[in-house]
């Protein structure tokens, strides 16, 4: 069981971790060349209108003030309106919530492929060391680790979703036919959550064949870290004095291995996990790139080449706070695993 003293302790760890981002993303975007209020005012726009918009952005403020501002707006998670040529758009909080569900979506499923094909052929490869099977599966996994998504992705798309085979479609989240508000309620922006909520299930397999393509992709690169990782891991337990002793008081080879090995392997298996997890929420550019999926990586991407730069600080410190508790959360399965480590 994990204690509350634990928890609160790496809770507060992070506080100076977000505080840290935070002046950093500050420091860069006002270090960086390009005027906001002129993207805003227009070319065109005259000097009082010019100075009129540095005023309502705050620019006009000393420095120091503008960070006080910014650290502030930033606990209340306020950052404004997005910039765009000739005034605002939107808020940047509804970008974010539109955009970092798809992500999120996204992350979960490849992952979640990633950890159930990775961990057993991780242990099927430890225990046949050495073997056809181990070499096959380290093969298979150097190569996911080797081909590129931007490769792996337009392959997947050929192979399976182009005629004479035509299994999956080829971009999006989910089919024209379907609209959000008529055929099914936004509960949660996973659209197969919400879809599967509303009741409708049509939409909710048109979905799931929709993210397959984009999940499987990172799937396959996830696999191989988590399987690689898995059998170096399970290879080491192994060979621990413990191992050697349940094998000598008569327990099968199975229960040996699950029951005193499993457990002890997933912890170094575990940190990949979650790093790589928290990459993934940091968004996965280029399979959203490939697949037409506007996740909240390719809204990052855009509004750094659009100086858009209330989006860029709201998508950052948006990563940095989901990576952060992405990190807490490996450290409490740590404890969960390996109760010595909740000290």
């Amino acid at each position: 069981m994990v204690s509350k003293r634990f928890v609160a302790k790496r809770l507060l760890l992070l506080v100076p971790v977000l505080f840290g981002v935070a002046t950093v993303v500050f420091a860069i975007l006002h270090l960086a060349p390009g005027d906001p209020a002129r993207l805003i005012a227009g070319q065109r726009a005259s000097r009082e209108q010019y100075r009129a918009v540095r005023e309502a952005l705050g620019l006009n403020q000393p420095l120091w003030r503008q960070y006080l501002d910014f650290l502030v707006n930033a606990v209340q998670f306020n950052f404004g309106r997005s910039y765009q040529p000739g005034g605002f758009g939107r808020p940047v909080r509804e970008v974010i919530a539109d955009t970092l569900p798809v992500t999120i979506e996204l992350a979960v499923y490849g992952q979640l492929i990633g950890i159930l094909i990775g961990i057993p052929l991780g242990i099927l490869s430890a225990v046949k060391q050495d073997s056809l099977t181990d070499h096959a599966t380290r093969i298979g996994a150097l190569s996911g680790i080797s081909v590129p998504i931007f490769w792996s992705g337009p392959l997947l798309i050929l192979a399976v979703a182009t005629p004479p085979l035509s299994l999956f479609p080829t971009s999006g989240r989910i089919g024209v036919g379907f609209t959000p508000g008529s055929d099914f309620t936004r509960h949660t922006g996973l659209v197969t959550v919400d879809t599967l909520l509303s009741g409708n299930l049509p939409a909710f397999v048109d979905a799931v064949q929709h993210l397959f393509l984009p999940s499987l992709v990172i799937g396959i690169y996830s696999t191989a870290l988590i399987s690689r990782m898995m059998r170096s891991s399970m290879l080491e337990v192994v060979r621990q004095d413990y191992v050697r002793t349940a094998r000598a008081k008569g327990q099968g080879e199975r229960i040996t291995l699950m029951k005193h090995g499993f457990r002890n392997a997933l912890i170094p298996v575990v940190t990949i996990i979650g790093i790589q997890f928290g990459t993934l929420l940091g968004g996965a550019v280029l399979t959203e790139t490939v697949f037409g999926i506007g996740g909240i990586g390719t809204t990052l991407v855009a509004a750094i080449s659009n100086q858009n730069y209330p989006v860029v600080q709201g998508t950052v410190l948006t990563f940095a706070l989901l990576f952060t508790l992405v990190n807490l959360g490996v450290d409490v399965t740590y404890s969960y695993l390996d109760p010595r480590i909740d000290q």
